[in-house]
């Protein structure tokens, strides 16, 4: 039976959608192409049918997380004024919700270790959508020329993703909340603060 190419995108599609959410609660290697085909409702054989290899869909499922986690972070930042989005995206980072839920998560605080021991193909996709995350939280940090902004954009995202990472290390715990809310604070203090103001010239003596 012939299927119509719109009909093999969207299985394709459904393929990558599964996969995102379970390399994300399971890790890149806790869960097999098998189980994955079956989750999607196809069989193991027909995986070649879509994908060269399983690098290719990891590669995949991981950029579909990270434009999903991206989209979020849009539509959080369009309810608030400018000068607010960057804490309104630290708060619904650093949350509870978050934490439980890594399988609809960042993909950075759930994969990230074991990205950098994947392949240099891997890692190489993978560092793309990481440098594009920066350059979207450079975007809401309007106070700053662009390269300290990126740099402070850098550092901000560093502390969110390490922080939920402990986080879950910890659990749903006193330890887990206290972690949260430590984190949290330290990036909205960086995300509050002002631009430096340069030191004012020294007059020339004559």
């Amino acid at each position: 039976m012939r299927y119509s190419r719109e009909h093999k995108q969207e299985t394709h599609d459904r393929i990558v959608k599964k996969a995102s959410v379970r390399l994300r609660e399971k890790g890149a290697h806790g869960i097999g192409v098998a189980d994955l085909m079956k989750e999607a409702g196809l069989t193991h054989g027909g995986f070649y049918a879509h994908f060269d290899s399983r690098e290719a869909l990891v590669i995949e499922a991981f950029g579909y997380a990270m434009d999903r986690a991206m989209e979020h972070w849009r539509k959080q930042s369009d309810q608030v004024a400018p000068e607010k989005q960057l804490a309104q995206i630290v708060e619904t980072y650093l949350s509870i919700l978050h934490r439980d839920n890594p399988g609809h998560g960042c993909s950075i605080p759930a994969l990230g270790a074991e990205i950098a021991r994947e392949s240099p193909k891997t890692r190489k996709a993978f560092a793309g959508k990481l440098d594009e995350m920066v350059e979207m939280i450079t975007d809401f940090i309007p106070n700053l020329p662009r390269k300290a902004a990126r740099k402070q954009a850098i550092a901000t995202l560093a502390t969110m993703a390490g922080t939920m990472l402990l986080a879950r290390i910890a659990g749903s715990s006193e330890l887990s909340d206290e972690v949260l809310r430590a984190g949290k604070d330290s990036a909205l203090e960086g995300a509050k603060r002002e631009p430096a103001k340069a030191a004012p010239a020294k007059k020339k003596q004559n």
